[in-house]
């Protein structure tokens, strides 16, 4: 089984990124699709797929915080499968060296494997698009 996790450069994978994301959030966890497509220009894609097959994305973004890795989806069939790692890893590896303060909004379910990356939960917990997250920062 072949795993791999590529910066997103071409806009025929960027359609891919958004198409998994569509599946993941709109039609599975019925985020409203305004909140979903937000700061896609100024966003680092990463387009996961297993033996060529699409099967998960994510990005990161420089805010005024520091920086924010997001949206982290992997399609249905596919989870359990060390995806969702390694989208984690390669977006953190992709991050400039001066990057001091990383950080992202887990979903609960998720949290423990982005515990495993050195992320420690912060404030309380919040909804976001009617699902609950805590805010998780990398302590490096």
């Amino acid at each position: 089984m072949s795993l791999l996790v590529q910066k997103v450069n071409h806009p025929e994978d960027l359609d891919k990124v958004f198409a998994i994301r569509k599946i993941v959030f709109v039609d599975e966890q019925n985020c409203p699709p305004e909140l979903e497509w937000e700061h896609e220009d100024e966003s680092i894609h990463f387009l996961a797929t297993q033996n060529g097959q699409p099967c998960g994305a994510c990005r990161w973004r420089k805010t005024d915080a520091g920086y924010k890795l997001e949206r982290f989806a992997v399609l249905k069939e596919f989870r359990g499968q060390g995806v969702g790692r390694a989208l984690i890893a390669e977006a953190l590896s992709d991050l400039p060296e001066n990057a001091h303060y990383i950080y992202l909004n887990s979903q609960l379910d998720a949290m423990s494997l982005y515990a495993k990356f050195g992320f420690v939960a912060e404030g309380e917990q919040f909804e976001e698009a009617g699902i609950q997250h805590f805010k998780m920062v990398k302590k490096i």
